[in-house]
């Protein structure tokens, strides 16, 4: 499941807001999941700039050792950030920091985590189990492409 919705969420329009720019994953899947991905997301050209951890794991793709700016970056391409982290804490504490407010996923089993993540995360749209690309017009069914306001307004 983690693996189709990456791919959707990366490839299917690199160009838009609602693509996946940063790939959080938890360290205790890493091992086994990153080789993987990286090899999927390498049959889509797709250029991965890993953290040092994410880095001996992802030689199935081309890659670009991360910087720190990459974390903000809205990369519009077939590029993409990864990070390993150890919690789901982490994962939310660097959405935080880094997220766009725009979409932000979540892929898991656990409906307790799930539900904390749901509750945590500001962004206009926040999915479980589901790809970022849904934060679009047709998706939703509305039949128009339309905009999402990440503003704060009360």
């Amino acid at each position: 499941m983690a693996r189709a919705i990456v791919l959707n969420a990366k490839t299917v329009r690199p160009s838009v807001c609602n693509a996946m720019d940063t790939l959080l994953v938890h360290s205790a899947v890493a091992d086994r999941f990153v080789p993987m991905i990286a090899e999927a997301l390498a049959a889509h050209d797709v250029t991965l700039h890993p953290d040092e951890r994410a880095l001996p794991l992802s030689h199935a793709a081309p890659t670009i050792a991360v910087i720190p700016e990459d974390y903000d970056r809205e990369w519009l391409s077939l590029d993409c950030s990864v990070r390993i982290v150890d919690s789901l804490e982490e994962a939310m504490d660097h959405i935080e920091t880094h997220g766009s407010g725009h979409s932000e996923a979540i892929v898991t089993n656990d409906y307790t985590r799930a539900r904390q993540f749901l509750q945590v995360i500001d962004a206009a749209a926040v999915y479980v189990n589901a790809s970022t690309q849904f934060t679009d017009g047709g998706e939703f069914g509305l039949g128009v492409e339309f905009g999402i306001s990440t503003q704060k307004m009360h």
